[in-house]
């Protein structure tokens, strides 16, 4: 047996040695994506199945009136109750994927479970489409979302401008937006869901207060309005979305109380997969599917935009 090898030229050795050289990572990066969780913004409807087309809705007021009476009774005056009913619409949505026998295998070797991670994206691909309708609607399908509903009630924050506000007058400008849905609710409603864009919602954060030693976000969750009434923390949550969400461009912050008798998002078919088939002697599909509502604001007036912070 030669104790060594003899190469013709450098770049025939280069090409013996090279391989050996490298290793197998054990981590196969993939591309990261923003969280999308709808559920912790709205209240989810799953009532119903894949094939609803839709669902019924009811709403009723009441009708009447107290009055004195005479001693005999007979003008007690009667109370009644208006119904109405409306409907929302469901819609059908998939995403899938393909494997190839060709892929399957040479995964196989890379030791990458190819399956799972296309179903794995697929589900991802889902989510946003959901998150993106609980969001913003769709335009398709004529219907809009959680920040840009036409009939919330929408104004331009006192001050705004929190880069160069102070402390005082960014809680001023929160506490407007709380005191819109008490008061444009008739006190029906107690604002417990804020939601403000990610940067303002870190600057909040990230602003100390020097008379407190807490951070203006906590100094916030623990007093306001909504806090002072209920003696509950108020719920506060960052999102990309409202960065440019507002008039012309600018931040908006958003209000409301995160109730199902105001608002919900209906999901009556959750995603699923549907049995693979063969598209070739060689490839098969895998497709996914769910039956999409849409997010129902039965009460806009428990919601508020305030724009330009």
């Amino acid at each position: 047996m030669k104790e060594g090898r003899i190469f013709a030229d450098a770049q025939q050795a280069a090409g013996f040695i090279t391989p050996p050289l490298y290793r197998m990572h054990s981590v196969v990066l993939e591309q990261k994506y923003p969280s999308f969780d709808y559920a912790g913004l709205v209240p989810v409807n799953t009532e119903g199945d894949m094939w609803d087309i839709g669902t019924l809705i009811h709403s009723g007021d009441l009708a009447g009136a107290m009055h004195y009476l005479s001693g005999k009774g007979f003008d007690i005056p009667n109370v009644g109750m208006n119904l109405q009913q409306g409907t929302s619409n469901f819609f059908l949505g998939g995403a899938g994927y393909e494997l190839s026998l060709q892929e399957v295998n040479r995964a196989s070797r890379m030791g990458l479970p190819l399956d799972s991670k296309k179903a794995d994206g697929a589900r991802k691909v889902a989510e946003k489409f959901i998150y993106d309708k609980v969001i913003r609607g769709s335009t398709v399908k004529n219907f809009t979302g959680l920040i840009n509903n036409a009939g919330v009630p929408t104004a331009n924050a006192p001050t705004g401008s929190w880069g160069t506000a102070t402390p005082a007058q960014i809680l001023a400008d929160v506490n407007t937006v709380l005191t819109d849905v008490i008061t444009n609710s008739g006190e029906t409603a107690m604002p417990n869901a804020l939601l403000l864009p990610t940067s303002k919602f870190l600057f909040m954060n990230n602003t100390q207060l020097t008379n407190t030693g807490d951070s203006l976000l906590t100094f916030i969750k623990e007093n306001n309005s909504y806090t002072a009434i209920t003696n509950q923390p108020l719920d506060i949550r960052p999102s990309r979305e409202l960065a440019t969400a507002g008039a012309s461009g600018t931040a908006r912050m958003v209000a409301y109380e995160k109730d199902p008798g105001n608002l919900e998002f209906f999901l009556p078919g959750l995603f699923e997969f549907l049995p693979e088939f063969p598209t070739s002697s060689m490839s098969w599909r895998i497709d996914g599917i769910a039956n999409v509502g849409q997010l129902e604001i039965y009460r806009p007036k428990t919601m508020s935009y305030r724009d330009g912070i």
